[in-house]
């Protein structure tokens, strides 16, 4: 969504040849599914009268923001690193039962992004906009199931690179709230280490805010 960002040296970059492993995989791409505890975050949504489905979009890409890894991306034949990632949501028609894709750009506070991603999604006609672009998390809800697994259509596309984050209906266990929560991205990028950071902060978040 025209984020800055910087061409990376291939020659000296530490994941060289993890990008000469995947980026021509079948399929490089990959996913993970686990649970988080939305219990706080959800009584401060309520509080609030925001968007869970609006608030927790904020909530993955600040959090997936400050980990690099998750800001890389292929661009005209080039590993680039954006200094900032934007959203693409679904948002269902719920007459229609059809979605549109829906982009906003991230903002500084979790009341204004939930702001503005309502007006922009409530007033958008088109389903589809044009291609998903480069430098956005790709976002889609569940809420009338639980999961342990998901899987995404695929293109073809090799170098798609945008991590996909998919979450599913909540359920109350053990005194806690939790709900499915999948991460997929390029291996090219981003391995078990990073998606295990990025469960780590989101969760304190969702608990801390």
């Amino acid at each position: 969504m025209g984020n800055s960002y910087q061409i990376i040296n291939f020659e000296t970059w530490k994941r060289k040849e993890y990008c000469q492993i995947y980026r021509n995989a079948v399929q490089p791409q990959y996913c993970v599914s686990f649970e988080l505890d939305v219990k706080n975050f959800k009584r401060y949504v309520k509080e609030n009268n925001w968007s869970f489905t609006m608030a927790f979009i904020f909530a993955v890409t600040k959090c997936a923001n400050e980990i690099e890894e998750f800001r890389y991306r292929f661009l005209d034949g080039e590993v680039v690193l954006y200094d900032s990632v934007d959203t693409s949501f679904t948002y269902l028609d719920k007459e229609t039962e059809l979605f549109k894709v829906v982009n906003v750009p991230m903002q500084a506070t979790i009341e204004k992004f939930v702001q503005l991603a309502i007006v922009t999604a409530e007033n958008q006609k088109e389903h589809f906009t044009g291609p998903v672009e480069n430098d956005v998390y790709q976002f889609s809800a569940l809420p009338w199931i639980t999961f342990t697994h998901i899987s995404h259509t695929d293109l073809g596309n090799r170098e798609k690179a945008q991590p996909i984050f998919d979450w599913g209906k909540y359920h109350e266990r053990g005194g806690k709230l939790m709900m499915p929560f999948a991460v997929q991205v390029h291996h090219t990028f981003v391995d078990g280490i990073h998606i295990g950071k990025l469960a780590d902060k989101l969760q304190r978040y969702l608990d801390e805010v």
